[in-house]
This record gives structure tokens, C-alpha cells and sequence, in this order.
């Protein structure tokens, strides 16, 4: 028996599905999101004299701005989320980020995935850490799951994790395609086996047999979800399927590049615009599609850093420091935006990239998340040394 991308007869071994276990989501923006364009400030005058030709319009002008609240509003192209943040689902954290000072998108990004501070080591990804230290065991094969080419950081370490960019690389090779004569015949096989591998093979052999099913099933979304045709749209769809099929998922990681706006980024229409667009539909089609499941799900939405509040002469931004995170899930204090507004001139006290002010380390968000959410009362190992702080993100 041949298993592509993964030997899951000795992942097997070390768990079992839990009915009802919960699946956190990590939707990483790689490239530095400028997520001012995203959560506008249109009620910061400041904030339109230093981006005179980037900057949304207020609110209700057209092409202008989503109104949440006084100060903020969606960027227009987000549209679909405005129903799932008035429902109190949808919870935002402004002035998020890490310590890092280079500026630089690989340092900053493997120093989040490790869930370290500047200059610190930790083995490991903290998505990894923290299915090690969660209650319930290690898991099973599809415990962890990454929609891409390669695993990221960020689950190094995990017990079971496998990188995939679609659910047709998850199959046994037999024969003539059919691998339904070969799962039952490795069935009849364990069913007379004895000893320590018998129970664990049978259970690999039935999640191979349910991801067999899922791949010749004719996959139709619920709740009237449209998925966008688009990697993010195709990958979040796979998630789904996942967390419909019982078979663990626990974590599923999955990325939208292109954040790198340095040159017309664009305001209501442009670049930055379309993949605002993409990261909209995606989020509210996997949240329709997961109807039955909400209370099982969580969502969050990170990037490695933000953009300088003004624009340059390239029509684009730069790199900076604070953003605003994104988290989709019941149980939460959602409707709204946490954290005070500090403004936008650039008074970081620490050498490198200005920026908006940072309020929150994202480690103090990601371990609410954890912790609040999804029951690991670990976090301290899975974020050693730090000194977490109170969001507010989780409802009591």
C-alpha cells in the first residue's frame, strides 16, 4: 500500500478522532497586508492627508468605505463579512503585531511561525506546540493540514501534519485506479490481524477509506456557498470537505500571497482591492458551507506585519509594523473592533519600519484564541516566556 505525501499508518498509531472536536483555521496574508485599506479609519482625518490618492472614501460615498462603527469601516470589496461581523461572529484586533524591527518579510514571518520574540529561539512552530500540549492525545493522521506545496513553520513539530494542495493527493495507488478492492481486502486483512498494529491499521484504513469516498464524491457546498476560482477559493473549499468528513482535523493553515504593495497598490479598485476581494468571498463561502459546524470552527486572519500609514511616490506602501487581526467564530466578543485607536503619525520608539502603533503582541491574541477557544489551557508552553496579555477577544 502505497499512501502519497504520507505514511498514515504510522501517524495512526498515535490517536483517534474525537467526534465534535473544534478546527481552527489560520488564514496567513503573506506579504505584509495593509490592513488600513482593509479596516479603514475613515474618522482619522489624518489618515486621508497621508494617503491622498489611496485612501477609501468615507462612508456612504460610493466606492466608499463599509461603515462598522464612528471610526472604522470595511474596505467595500469586503461586502460579504458585514453580515457575520453584525451577527457577532467576526471579532477584530487593531494594533496587533511582534517586536521584530527588520522589516524584513522572511524574518518576521519565520519569527511568528515560531512564535518567538526577536532574536529568540524556540524549536518548533507554535501550531505545532500547540497540538502537542492540547488535551485529548496526539491525534490522528489528518490532525494537521496545510493547503500548500510545503509545510510552514508554523507546524513544525506537529505529531502528524501533511501539506497538500488538494484531496486527490490523498489516495491509495492500486491497480487500475480503484482502490475500493484494495481497502477491502487490507480489511479482511487486520480484521484476523492480532496484537499492538491491529486496531491502529484499522484505523487508518478507515480514514483512508473515507478520504477515498470523499475524493470520487461529487463534493457539492452547503448553506449556497460560492467559493472564488482561485487558489484561496479551491483551498478553502478542501477545508471544508476536511472538517464535513469527521476524519480530525484540528488545524488546517492556508495562504494568500501578493500583499507586497509597494508599487499602485490601488484603493477601492486595484491589486490590493482584488485580493481584498478573493480573502472576502473565500471567508464568507467557508463560513455559509460550515453552517452546521460554526461552533466547531474558528477563523483567524494574520499577516507578519502592516504598511506605513502614507503613501509613497510609487502610489504603494511600504513596510511597517501594526495590523489588524481577524477572528471568525462563536463564543466570541465579535461586532466590533478591540483595542484603542492611537492614531497614525509614526512614534515607534524602536529603530526600523514605523507605522501604526503596536498595542497587542500577536502571541497575547493567538493564546486567547487558543486557550478560550479551543480549551488548551498549555499556552504557556506553547508561547514560553512571554507575558500574555488580556485581549478581551473571548465572550465570558
Amino acid at each position: 500500500m502505497n499512501l502519497s505525501r504520507r505514511s498514515f499508518m504510522n501517524a495512526a498509531i498515535s490517536g483517534r478522532h474525537q467526534e465534535g472536536q473544534k478546527t481552527l483555521v489560520i488564514v496567513f496574508l503573506r506579504g505584509g497586508a495593509d490592513m488600513l485599506n482593509v479596516v479603514v479609519p475613515y474618522g482619522d482625518d489624518l489618515y486621508y492627508k497621508l494617503r491622498p490618492t489611496l485612501a477609501i472614501p468615507r462612508p456612504p460615498s460610493s466606492g466608499g468605505a463599509i461603515r462598522l462603527d464612528d471610526l472604522y469601516g470595511f474596505h467595500p470589496r469586503l461586502a460579504p463579512l458585514v453580515p457575520i461581523y453584525q451577527e457577532g461572529r467576526l471579532g477584530i484586533i487593531q494594533s496587533v503585531g511582534s517586536d521584530n524591527p527588520t522589516g524584513s518579510h522572511f524574518e518576521a514571518q519565520d519569527q511568528m511561525e515560531h512564535g518567538e520574540s526577536y532574536g529568540k529561539s524556540i524549536g518548533g512552530g507554535w501550531l505545532g506546540r500547540h497540538l502537542r500540549t492540547r488535551a485529548g492525545g496526539t491525534g490522528t493522521p489528518f490532525s494537521a493540514v496545510a493547503i500548500a506545496p510545503t509545510l510552514p513553520e508554523s507546524l513544525r513539530g506537529a505529531v502528524t501534519a501533511s501539506a497538500i494542495e488538494s484531496l486527490d493527493e490523498l489516495k491509495v495507488d492500486s491497480p487500475g485506479g480503484d482502490a475500493r478492492p484494495l481497502i477491502q481486502a487490507l480489511s479482511r486483512m487486520y480484521g484476523l490481524a492480532s496484537g499492538m498494529l491491529s486496531a491502529p491499521a484499522r484505523e487508518t484504513l478507515k480514514l483512508v477509506e473515507q478520504m477515498d469516498q470523499l475524493r470520487r464524491a461529487d463534493y457539492r457546498p452547503e448553506g449556497g456557498a460560492i467559493y472564488p476560482d482561485d487558489d484561496l477559493g479551491t483551498g478553502m473549499r478542501e477545508i471544508a470537505r476536511l472538517i464535513k468528513a469527521e476524519v480530525g482535523l484540528e488545524v488546517a493553515a492556508i495562504d494568500l500571497g501578493g500583499w507586497d504593495t509597494h508599487f499602485f497598490q490601488g484603493s477601492a479598485t486595484g491589486q490590493q482591492a482584488n485580493l481584498i476581494d478573493t480573502l472576502g468571498r473565500s471567508l464568507q463561502a467557508l463560513d455559509a458551507d460550515l453552517g452546521r459546524y460554526r461552533d466547531r470552527v474558528v477563523i483567524v486572519v494574520m499577516t507578519e506585519f502592516g504598511r506605513r500609514a502614507y503613501e509613497n511616490t510609487s502610489l504603494g506602501t511600504d513596510h511597517g509594523r501594526g495590523f489588524a487581526m481577524m477572528v471568525i467564530s462563536s463564543g466570541i466578543n465579535g461586532g466590533r473592533v478591540i483595542g484603542d485607536w492611537s492614531g497614525l503619525a509614526d512614534e515607534e520608539p524602536w529603530p526600523g519600519p514605523g507605522g501604526l502603533k503596536i498595542n497587542y503582541d500577536y502571541r497575547s491574541v493567538l493564546s486567547e484564541v487558543l486557550s478560550g477557544l479551543l480549551g488548551n489551557q498549555n499556552v504557556d508552553s506553547v508561547f514560553p516566556g512571554v507575558s500574555l496579555e488580556p485581549i478581551g477577544l473571548v465572550a465570558q
